[in-house]
């Protein structure tokens, strides 16, 4: 089973905006009010990441706004270098969203991590809420080690708030009883020596509730950087447990702008949908543009051999 793309260009492209002119991508993505919400990272001429806001009615044709709808607070050493891929997840009446603040350890400390490429980087998670889209609350720092590729579950599971992230190269998963103090991290999900996901494992959108138990699309990255999009599932009462994971990926880089951009060789996502019966996964190509990919969720389901 493969997810289809629902457009041959991108739904979403930089801009002349001086604050998205140089990428859009790695959207968060919900519903709201029968709209479709998109909430992007897009860079500009100065390099650093802020959000855009993007909705639609039909899951491709989308408007945006004309300026960032949230920043990162300069002031704050953890994001003074931008913020980074939202994900959206809704809980009561709340749009709670997790991000990564970015920033670099100073050189008297720097630190030999094996995720890093070329520079010290500092990444913290960081959460906000709105009800509206239009208001959102102060960022407030939740995770404060190096991890990222954060992805909130939609409901309390035996009365804790359940947050997968990535401390690299693995998937792990973490707990909390109030959304702000979060502990008992451990790894549930590592890379495959010769698999698509061979070098590091992290969270996609979201995951969805299902009979089967708790769907994710979530990434991988092989041994030539290539990132691409897979299936797995939780268990419902133990998240923890994982009771499917796929051996083949769900989407790869296909199209000439998903294979170059500012990145080459990239499908990432951090927001997918469920709607009139398909989940609509949307993502970052390349680094630089967004496109749409759905597939049926009966269809899916039922290809699922637990």
């Amino acid at each position: 089973m493969k997810l289809e793309r629902l457009s041959a260009e991108p739904i979403l492209a930089p801009t002349k905006n001086w604050w998205e002119n140089q990428a859009v991508f790695n959207p968060g993505a919900t519903l709201f009010e029968d709209k479709i919400i998109l909430l992007y990272r897009a860079v500009g001429g100065d390099h650093i990441s802020r959000f855009g806001l993007a909705e639609s009615s039909d899951g491709i044709n989308f408007t945006r706004r004309k300026e960032p709808i949230f920043e990162a607070d300069l002031k704050n050493t953890e994001e003074r270098l931008g913020i980074e891929d939202p994900r959206i997840t809704k809980l009561g009446e709340e749009y709670l969203i997790t991000y990564t603040g970015t920033s670099v350890y100073p050189a008297e400390e720097m630190k030999e991590l094996t995720w890093q490429r070329k520079a010290p980087w500092k990444i913290r998670t960081f959460l906000t809420r709105t009800k509206n889209f239009q208001n959102f609350s102060h960022e407030e720092l939740i995770l404060d080690f190096d991890t990222k590729d954060t992805a909130l579950f939609p409901e309390q599971i035996a009365g804790r708030y359940v947050l997968l992230h990535r401390v690299f190269p693995d998937m792990n998963i973490i707990y909390s009883e109030d959304l702000s103090h979060w502990s008992g991290s451990k790894k549930i999900l590592n890379t495959r020596e010769g698999y698509w996901d061979s070098t590091r494992v992290g969270g996609g959108s979201p995951p969805f509730k299902t009979s089967l138990g708790w769907l994710h699309f979530y990434h991988g990255v092989d041994d030539m950087d290539r990132y691409q999009l897979g299936v797995m599932i939780h268990d419902l009462e133990n998240p923890e447990k994982i009771l499917y994971r796929a051996d083949e990926p769900i989407f790869s880089p296909e199209t000439s702008w998903e294979k170059e951009g500012n990145f080459p060789n990239v499908v990432f996502s951090c927001g997918a949908i469920e709607k009139d019966g398909q989940y609509i996964v949307y993502y970052g190509a390349a680094d630089k543009v967004i496109g749409a990919a759905a597939i049926s969720k009966e269809k899916l389901l039922s290809s699922i051999d637990l």
